[in-house]
């Protein structure tokens, strides 16, 4: 083939290759005179899935739904509620953590308008369209400080989300908004108050598919549902009581376009984050994003719209399977078993996947043993497994440990509570009384315990667990705290691990050498308020990574 020819040829299939972006340049749906965005504050995908919800089941039915979208780091309210409305993550809109002020915060905007804060929805809508109708009624008072108040015709918050719809949907009536945003508190509440997962927690999902249904009539009242778009998203999910890590049960939400020149039926492939929402508002009406934006319109949701040309998949991660008994709340899968064996279950999400798993920590693969059936261990051990399907696609891995003891006088930690009062970090414990001591195998939070002994107006307490560890083999081992809020570990009164301060869910570890013997160990844990949770695991010379077992921790004698 000639070389001209070879350029031609090339120069087509690039053109080619870009016909359904450049087709979409310029164009944007027709006739959205309406955008009404219902925000819900805690609202996991799990949480659509598995409780009574069938007004929102039916608007993913006749509507397009992406049960992925990313949150922004840390998945805590503030961060997350300002990045969809402000088009960008926290290193533009600087808006980091719960305690952002706008007078008061570590990390300006890398742009601000006249109120000092980074430009929202509300504030491009306003600039672009004067006489736009615009309105936000909120159920969490924070809510109100993330945007431009100039930029609102309406802006109010209630208490209790009854009344927070009750009011919205007089607001819909009253003025049919050109956009409208509400935002509902309860489920987040529901979530740590309860735990994520808990029939409370569905409850609350249940209660808020109740309240769309009374916004959707609202909207259909007005007279106006024929040319609205209705967006259903969350700003993070949860784990136990708690949220502010980086796992997927925290991190992903989903989200739901329905109503005028939205597709039915359809599940968006695109990647889609947080801050999307903006900028598809932004597209249902038209508007020039300003260029500090990063996010990206959700285009393939509307009619006559396709996904990206250029729109890269990679490998299709497939539902992983469940190793019994599995996680619940604080707990992690497997379990804590006294001088009994336990028994390993592990169910596949759909009949035609295969479950391969290991029992000495390694990472699974399509050479490891096959699950065929139940099967018992009599010793501590790791189980992690993986499934495929018949196209060989793979599962994320799941773990589960099994921590087996056969105890003795000595077996486990002793467990010191102090209560406290407005703490942000770690207290000075030396000048602390405990109000309460007992025992524990492991490092953690017995929540009917602590009931018992907690406050009950105060969720501010302290946990301080002293014991031995014992270690078989002499190297490096590296030790983990995962906790809500702050904690530190000590070996031999060394501090290894330092995971203090006011935070969601989160990780911190290093490594220390050990001598074969036994170790003196400490934890330092705090609760803040809301949610708590402590988990404590360490990896060493052949051992994988797992929660620091029962069998290992020894009392003081």
């Amino acid at each position: 083939m000639k070389k001209e020819n070879l350029v031609i040829t090339a120069l087509l299939f690039f053109l080619a290759s870009c016909t359904s972006t450049s087709n979409d340049a310029g164009r944007y749906p027709e006739g959205i005179e309406h955008v009404i965005v219902i925000g819900v504050d805690g609202l996991s995908p799990d949480g659509i899935r598995n409780a009574k919800t069938p007004v929102m089941d039916s608007m993913i039915a006749n509507g397009a739904v992406k049960w992925n979208v990313r949150t922004v780091l840390t998945t805590a309210s503030s961060q997350n509620w300002a990045s969809m409305i402000m088009g960008a993550g926290p290193e533009q809109h600087g808006v980091t953590n719960n305690d952002w002020e706008r007078d008061d915060h570590t990390l300006p905007p890398i742009v601000a308008g006249d109120e000092g804060i980074f430009p929202t929805i509300f504030g491009i809508l306003r600039q672009q369209r004067p006489d736009a109708e615009i309105g936000a009624v909120y159920n969490w008072s924070g809510f109100g400080r993330l945007f431009e108040k100039k930029a609102v015709n309406y802006d109010k918050t209630f208490s209790t989300e009854d009344s927070t719809a009750a009011d919205f949907i007089h607001y819909i009536k009253e003025k049919k908004p050109t956009f409208g945003f509400v935002h509902f508190d309860h489920v987040d509440h529901a979530g740590h108050h309860y735990g994520h997962g808990t029939p409370e927690y569905y409850a609350a999902v249940g209660k808020t598919d109740s309240l769309v249904r009374e916004i959707l009539s609202g909207i259909k009242e007005a007279g106006v549902d024929q040319n609205t778009l209705v967006i259903i998203t969350a700003d993070h999910g949860g784990v136990g009581t708690g949220h502010g890590g980086a796992t997927i049960e925290e991190g992903e939400i989903a989200m739901i376009l329905y109503g005028k020149d939205i597709k039915k039926g359809y599940k968006i492939q695109q990647q889609v984050y947080t801050y999307d929402l903006a900028a598809t508002i932004a597209f249902a009406f038209h508007l020039t994003p300003p260029y500090a934006w990063i996010a990206r319109p959700i285009k393939p949701a509307f009619e006559g719209f396709e996904e990206p040309a250029n729109l890269w998949k990679g490998k299709e991660v497939i539902a992983s399977p469940t190793i019994f008994p599995p996680k619940n709340l604080y707990q992690q899968a497997g379990g804590l078993y006294i001088n009994q064996p336990a028994t390993v279950t592990i169910k596949a999400a759909a009949d035609n996947n295969v479950i391969h798993y290991t029992l000495n920590g390694g990472i699974p693969d399509s050479s490891s043993p096959v699950y065929k059936a139940p099967f018992t261990v009599d010793s501590t051990t790791v189980v992690q497994a993986i499934a495929y399907d018949d196209k060989g696609n793979a599962s994320l891995v799941k773990s589960a440990y099994y921590r087996i003891v056969k105890p003795d006088a000595n077996t486990g930690l002793s467990v010191s509570f102090f209560k406290g009062k407005g703490w942000k970090q770690l207290p000075v414990f030396g000048g602390l009384v405990p109000a309460k001591k007992w025992n524990s195998y492991e490092f953690t939070i017995d929540a009917a315990q602590l009931a018992d002994v907690k406050e009950k107006d105060n969720p501010t307490f302290a946990l301080v667990y002293d014991g031995y560890i014992k270690i078989d083999t002499p190297g490096k081992y590296r030790f983990f705290t995962q906790s809500d809020d702050g904690s530190k570990l000590y070996i031999d009164g060394k501090k290894v691990v330092d995971n203090d301060g006011d935070h969601g869910v989160q990780e911190a570890s290093d490594d220390i050498r050990l001598d074969a013997g036994m170790h003196s160990i400490k934890v330092e844990y705090f609760n803040a308020a809301g949610g708590y949770w402590l988990d404590v695991f360490y990896k060493g010379p052949g051992l994988a990574k797992q929660i620091v077992p029962a069998n290992r921790l020894f009392k003081h004698k």
